[in-house]
Parts: C-alpha cells; structure tokens; sequence
C-alpha cells in the first residue's frame, strides 16, 4: 500500500532547520525505486569460498539464480572472495561428488554444493558446506520457499553459511529502509521505501511532496517510525508494514523528531520542542505518556537506545557544538562520550555495548567515527567527505550510511572495521537515511 500526501507550507523555526541539517544530506537528483550493488573495495583477508551452480530438477523461475545470489550475498560482505564458476574443475551438486583435492589445487576453504526441486508451487533446496582442509560436511539442510519467493529462500541459505563459518547470525535476510528524492523543476517528491539489503525487491512505502526523515524499525522488524512533513510541520508516524495502517503518534506543538524503537518495542525515544526547548522524550506507545529524560538549555536530539535497553546515547550542544552523550538510566548524569573534533552527531550503538557509530567532522569534511566505550580511543571509518545518518547491521559486521558518489547520494556498506566496502546507489538521483532492520527468526 502507497500512501502519498500533500502539502504547499515551508518548513520554519531554528531547531527544526539545525535538524534537518544534521538529518538530510542535500541533494537535487531524480530517484528510482531499486537500488544498484557496485562492490567497491575488497578486503585481503577473504576468505576462498566456492559456491558451486546448484543443479534443478523440474522448471524453475526465470532469472536471477539461487547459488548466484548466494554467491553475491557473502561477496557483498568483504569476508569471503567467492570463486568465479568458469574456473571449477566440477560442479558437484552433493557431497559424495567432491573431490577435496581439485578445490585445494583452486585454493579454496570451503565449498557449497545443492540441489534445488520443484514441487508444485514450491522450490526445495538441499545444500551442504564443506571444509575443503579437513575434508568435512560442516552443515547440511534442507529449506523451501514459494516460487516466488526464491530470493528469500537464497539469503537463507547464505545466513546459514554465513554463521556456519563465521559463528556469527548472517544479515542477508534483513531489510533496509530508506528515503529518496526525485525533483522536477521546484517541486520535491520524497518516497519512504524498503527493500532487501543488496537493493533488490524495493518497495514504496510512502510518497509526499515534503520531507520525510528519520526511519527506525521495530524491534519485531514489523513496523517503522519515521517523520513526515506532511501536515506543513513535523509529526512522527508508526507505519505498518503489512496493513500499511499509519497512526501519528507525535504532533506536538514545534519539534516532533527522531523516534527510536525500544528493544521490547513498548516505548519510543524522541525529541520534542513542546516546552520550549528541543529535549529527549520517552513515550508509551500504547498509553502515549511521556517522560522527559533531559532537561537542558541546548538543543538534546538523535536518542538511540544503548545495549541493555535502559540507558541513551543522545547528541547535544551543551558543550558549545554538536557532541555525543550517555545517559545510563533515566535519572543518570549525562556523561560525554565524544571530543575528537568540534562536530559529532547521529549516535548509533551497537548490540554489544563495545562502540558507538557517529557523524564525525574532521576540518571541512564529515566522516563515520567509532569509539571504543571501553578504551575511550576514536576511530575514522570512512574516506568520503560527506557522509551522513549510520546505521549498524545487527549483527553488528556491518556498517550503512549515506554519502555522495560522482555526484549523486549513495548509500555506502562498510565493515564496522572500516574494511571493506559496497555501495548502493539508486539508478538515477539521491538516496539517503538508511535504517537497517533487526534479525528476525
């Protein structure tokens, strides 16, 4: 369901505008729908992994391949150097037909073979990952999936070798949720959309003639609070992904701005100007009370929950410019985290309370920043010069955030590391505030 709104009003008042600023990148190019994998930089500590084609049996869709996708899928990551098919020496499709001794000739580690059957309106895949050294099946399965739904069926498959190897949950199952712009003459049309995480399968959300902003998933990865402008000022909605049912949760007088899911999805982070200033609110959702949780003459915006889900991470110019705070609890003393430079915004922590994600400015450009919560060092992740709004994936491998590429806005994927890196830029024009959605089984 596309729910599209209108309105001719201008955005006004400081805070909002310093918001904005913080939240948006600029940009003035036409957007599409489906966004475009262009593997940047690898990493050389790939690991050889083959992913052999898998055989079929019976007529299977037309197009994009399951092994294929699989194959892109942990390429994508910058953790595994996947072997072109045109250099096997076979192509087994069980375990009984490989010959450890031709793929350690071809210097590979592991070694993924399947077989994929149509049944009725389903596909079945049987697929098992060897370790090419020790000359043993490390994980076999069987999973199946409607005809239509084989891409799901293949980033299954590639989050089960992901953590076979790895030990870690794959991430390839999840969803990205983003913003484009198009713009025609003076006129803006933003779109609200959703897709898998290599681009692939977008779909509109939401369409408006003013800014949306802010994406964040429930932790059911079921719905999305976001802000629109649609009314002529901003209010934060929760979307239904499924129904496509909106409910406008915040419409305050001023400043109504970037919501945060709680980790059990019962309460929300943001920030209102409502008295006056711009400070972090904690809402039930069900009852909509509201707790403030800062009470400060700066501006206090960009909440994200921490680990255990009772403290926040928060940015603020109580210090003289934008800085990044830590509340441990509800009550707790603010404590800065940030002062490697005079600008560090958009706080997003990881899963693990071991680092905390940020836009970092470094003389007149603006990186993503971590730093180590126990070490308190400061690390520069990005080379662009202009990148905005990060978001971690949950398994926390990976790292998404929006910057510019010869000109257009891009979304960028990096290892959390500052490793390797893919980008994901829409095939005309700007994208921007990507929000990865939480691993849900």
């Amino acid at each position: 369901m596309i729910n599209r709104t209108s309105t001719g009003r201008q955005l006004a008042g400081a805070a909002v505008t310093w918001l904005l600023a913080i939240a948006v990148m600029i940009g003035s190019s036409p957007a599409s729908a489906e966004l475009l994998i262009r593997i940047t930089e690898g990493a050389d500590s790939a690991i050889p992994v083959a992913v052999v084609p898998f055989s079929e049996v019976g007529v299977l869709p037309a197009g994009d391949k399951i092994s294929r996708i699989v194959q892109d899928d942990l390429s994508m990551t910058g953790e595994f150097r996947p072997l072109p098919a045109e250099k096997m020496l076979s192509l087994p499709s069980k375990g009984e037909d490989v010959y450890f001794r031709d793929w350690r000739l071809l210097g590979q580690r592991y070694v993924l073979v399947g077989q994929l059957t149509r049944k009725g309106d389903k596909v079945e895949a049987r697929y098992e990952l060897f370790d090419v050294n020790r000359e043993e099946r490390i994980m076999g399965a069987t999973a199946s999936s409607s005809v239509n739904s084989t891409r799901s069926l293949a980033h299954h498959i590639s989050d089960r070798v992901y953590e076979a190897i790895t030990g870690v949950p794959g991430a390839f199952s999840t969803k990205l949720a983003y913003v484009t712009l198009q713009r025609s003459g003076g006129d803006a049309l933003y779109r609200l959309q959703v897709s898998d995480v290599d681009g692939k399968r977008a779909r509109v959300r939401l369409e408006s003639d003013e800014p949306i902003l802010s994406p964040a998933w429930s932790p059911d990865g079921e719905k999305l609070a976001y802000v629109s402008f649609e009314t002529g000022k901003p209010a934060i909605y929760i979307h239904e992904l499924s129904s496509g049912n909106r409910t406008r949760i915040a419409d305050f007088p001023g400043l109504n701005s970037a919501p945060a899911f709680s980790p059990d999805g019962r309460s929300l982070l943001l920030t209102l100007s409502k008295d006056g200033n711009a400070e972090i609110y904690k809402m039930d959702i069900q009852s909509r009370s509201l707790k403030r949780l800062t009470d400060h003459w700066s501006i206090d915006t960009e909440p994200t929950w921490d680990h255990t889900g009772e403290g926040f991470f928060f940015t603020s110019d109580r210090s003289g410019g934008p800085q990044i705070y830590h509340k441990s609890g509800e009550q707790a003393a603010p404590r800065r985290i940030t002062f490697g430079s005079r600008y560090n915004a958009r706080p997003r922590a990881d899963n693990d309370g071991k680092y905390i994600y940020y836009v970092h400015q470094r003389d007149s450009s603006f990186h993503i920043a971590r730093t180590d919560l126990r070490t308190e060092e400061e690390t520069i992740l990005t080379r662009t010069g202009s990148d905005e709004s990060p978001s971690i994936s949950p398994n926390g491998r990976m790292l998404i955030y929006a910057t510019k590429q010869g000109g257009n806005s891009v979304l960028t994927v990096i290892a959390a590391d500052g490793g390797a890196a893919y980008s994901l830029p829409a095939s005309e024009g700007d994208v921007r505030d990507p929000a990865w959605s939480p691993i849900v089984r």
